[in-house]
């Protein structure tokens, strides 16, 4: 699992969850399909160009970010752990770094738990990323939970 690839404490991760009304089979394809996941990626106006994206462990994910201020933000990651469909770990070499761990639940029928944690090295980096990061993040999860709705039909 990825609690015990990842450790971490508290005051080093941000951590956004959400329960979803779709199949964990359904949740887990939207994070390991780039065709979904680059529509729905990133905070409120953001689009994406995927360069790379290798969805094995050691593969390599490379995109960019368009914000809707123009500016166009370069991300490097590589995949460390896939365990399909409960978790995806990755991590991030472009700042900020930090690990992304993603773990989808099962809580009831057609309904999945996603758990996303970003784990800094250090409190102090961490910091500088928290006061923007969980309303950011929350706007990620509405653009998946439209991106789910469509994958449903």
């Amino acid at each position: 699992m990825i609690p015990d690839l990842i450790p971490s404490t508290p005051d080093c991760e941000i951590t956004t969850t959400r329960v979803f009304n779709v199949p964990r089979e359904l949740a887990f394809a939207a994070w390991a399909n780039p065709d979904h996941l680059s529509n729905w990626w990133g905070p409120a106006g953001f689009t994406n160009t995927f360069n790379e994206f290798d969805f094995r462990e050691g593969g390599k994910w490379n995109f960019i970010m368009h914000g809707p201020d123009q500016g166009n933000y370069a991300n490097e990651c590589e995949f460390i752990k896939i365990e399909k469909p409960a978790s995806i770990a990755w991590k991030r070499f472009t700042k900020p770094l930090f690990l992304g761990a993603v773990t989808f639940e099962e809580v009831a029928p057609d309904k999945t738990e996603i758990v996303f944690k970003q784990i800094f090295s250090s409190a102090d980096e961490c910091n500088k990323v928290k006061a923007f990061a969980g309303d950011k993040n929350e706007e990620n999860f509405d653009r998946l939970e439209q991106e789910l709705g469509k994958m449903k039909g």
